[in-house]
């Protein structure tokens, strides 16, 4: 396929860039991690999201080692998930997935919720400013925070994060969130890109499939790309996963975009950010 090459890479606010088309893993059992990453590697991805949610980092590490494909060549992304908020709980949960994964470092490092109930996002941003003035971690950002979220970090931390991975697909463009990474040099990130597979169904996606003779997930997966956004699909099946990854060799046009864009429905697949932790 020659995907390695096809896939353009995004630069980060800190000078390191993230290759724009990526493999998630959520839901993907541990044990059939290993596997997966391994052929979705071949296949040519060179970028996989996990988390410590999932529970399949010792999986994607094992995958990545099996590929045979030198580590600098690849960009793992995990997170901090919610029980483990707070400067010390944070830095223990970074040792427990580094180990699992069985990496000197990772390339990302995200705060999955901004859990607001809780009120120590802030907090935890500090442990990872540590963890990436340690070398351990390369990048760091955040994971389904809204503009007010990012405010206060920008009030209260050094540190822009450089990524904000946020729901985003055809229902929920994330307008908002988008204008403002723009306007902050914080690149958005979209998860559940398909909406977990809703939206292939939409008769507006059938329609530009059929013209470009591509099916609807390629279609939508397109619109991401065009829109800028890093983009991480998931799958367990390996088709499925080097399908969405042959996504290089067409443009939707002005048309196309802006009937995607009439989808817009702000249906959500999982909570808002407001409402979760």
């Amino acid at each position: 396929m020659g995907v390695v090459n096809e896939i353009p890479r995004i630069q980060l606010n800190d000078g390191r860039s993230i290759p724009q088309l990526g493999l998630g893993v959520y839901k993907v059992a541990d044990a059939a991690a290993g596997e997966l990453v391994q052929s979705a590697i071949e296949a040519g991805y060179r970028h996989i999201d996990t988390a410590t949610l999932y529970r399949n980092e010792r999986g994607v590490g094992a995958g990545m080692r099996a590929s045979g494909v030198p580590r600098e060549e690849l960009f793992v992304t995990t997170k901090v998930w919610n029980d483990d908020q707070g400067r010390d709980r944070t830095l223990r949960a970074f040792d427990e997935s580094i180990g699992l994964l069985g990496l000197d470092y990772i390339d990302l490092y995200l705060i999955h919720w901004p859990a607001p109930t809780q009120d120590r996002y802030v907090e935890t941003w500090h442990a990872l400013e540590e963890l990436k003035a340690s070398g351990r971690v390369r990048s760091i950002g955040v994971s389904n925070f809204e503009p007010h979220h990012l405010e206060r970090l920008a009030a209260e931390s050094e540190t822009v994060p450089v990524v904000n991975q946020v729901e985003l697909h055809p229902w929920l463009s994330q307008r908002a969130v988008r204008e403002y990474g723009a306007e902050h040099g914080i690149v958005t990130e979209a998860w559940s890109p398909l909406a977990r597979g809703r939206v292939l169904d939409d008769a507006v996606l059938a329609a530009l499939a059929e013209r470009y003779e591509r099916t609807p997930a390629q279609v939508v997966l397109r619109w991401h790309l065009q829109l800028g956004n890093v983009v991480i699909p998931k799958s367990s099946s390996i088709e499925r996963v080097r399908e969405n990854a042959d996504v290089f060799g067409f443009e939707l046009d002005d048309d196309a975009m802006q009937r995607i864009a009439g989808l817009e429905s702000g249906d959500r697949t999982g909570l808002h950010p407001d409402q979760h932790g």
